[in-house]
């Protein structure tokens, strides 16, 4: 088929190569302009952009899709589909209507379960045992199309936002692949989403890492591995941010204020929450890089010890 791609991130990236490498006819690649990246804060091609030049594939960069001259030079590429992936630009009904079938998303969740921008992440933290691919057929609403074709996966309990979000990034490669074989057979059917069922996965941000040791030990050990890498959780130690990079929930609980350490060895950092007991076993101190709960202590930090106070 004669195909359009739209995306921005890595994400979108893997299934750009599953694309180049199926075959079809990729008539144009569309990613959003260059952003400032590195210390230099130089412009920088997005994860779609680099991929699409290395394989000789013409880009095009608008800042919207909503002007008349951005709608026409689609046209022009005379698209039979396209297919969008965490592009991040908002896709006008004048320019879903353009391909011949329409335009097709590549979404992180088995929908409606997670609808919106972090659905990989929301997954994780709310405790969700599977999530997947969705190929829809996209339509003005927020993830509100159509289902074409989903590909399961459970969430093992270790799994991060980074390694899920991996994995799901080869599973949209190999059924955006298998959703344009059945359409071009005409065996590519939709099934319409029931909105009862739909959560919003909103944007995550910065603020939203800190830990609330109110809760329970399973829901924040679960929110450190949904936000890493990003945003990251941590806790603040009087005016030092600690950064949390892995932890464990423990049979055991011990009574007092939530947030307090109160054992410290080199199996981990103990820590008093409102339900239950987490073992901090990885973390970040200013000025250091990440580092175990083993290596801290060695490294003779008199910092989380037993009776002090995280906030």
């Amino acid at each position: 088929m004669r195909i359009v791609f739209a995306g921005t991130p890595d994400f979108a990236a893997t299934a750009l190569r599953s694309l180049i490498a199926s075959g079809h006819t990729i008539a144009g690649v569309y990613s959003q302009p260059d952003r400032p990246a590195g210390r230099g804060r130089k412009l920088a091609p997005s994860p779609v952009k680099q991929v699409a030049l290395d394989a000789g594939l013409p880009v095009y960069q608008p800042e919207s899709l909503k002007t008349a001259e951005a709608q026409a030079e689609l046209a022009g590429l005379k698209p039979e589909v396209m297919v969008v992936a965490a592009y991040g630009l908002i896709l006008p009904r004048a320019t879903l209507d353009i391909p011949d079938h329409g335009c097709l998303n590549i979404h992180a969740s088995l929908l409606p379960r997670w609808r919106g921008a972090a659905p990989i992440q929301r997954a994780i933290a709310a405790g969700d045992r599977e999530t997947g691919i969705t190929i829809m057929q996209m339509a003005e609403g927020l993830d509100t199309g159509d289902m074409l074709l989903k590909l399961a996966t459970p969430i093992r309990p270790d799994d991060t936002g980074g390694s899920l979000h991996d994995r799901l990034a080869g599973l949209g490669g190999e059924a955006i692949v298998e959703a344009l074989h059945l359409l071009a057979r005409g065996e590519l059917k939709g099934e319409p989403q029931n909105d009862s069922e739909a959560c919003y996965a909103r944007k995550l941000s910065k603020e939203e890492g800190q830990i609330d040791w109110s809760r329970a030990a399973a829901d924040i050990e679960r929110q450190i591995r949904a936000f890493n890498p990003w945003p990251g959780s941590y806790t603040d130690l009087g005016e030092q941010r600690i950064r949390i990079h892995q932890a464990e929930v423990l049979p055991d609980s011990i009574p007092g204020k939530p947030g307090t350490v109160v054992i410290r060895d080199r199996s981990g950092i103990d820590v008093v929450c409102g339900e239950g007991l987490l073992r901090i076993t990885q973390l970040q101190i200013p000025g250091a890089r990440p580092q175990s709960a083993s290596d801290l202590i060695n490294g003779g930090k008199q910092l989380l010890m037993p009776g002090q106070e995280l906030r």
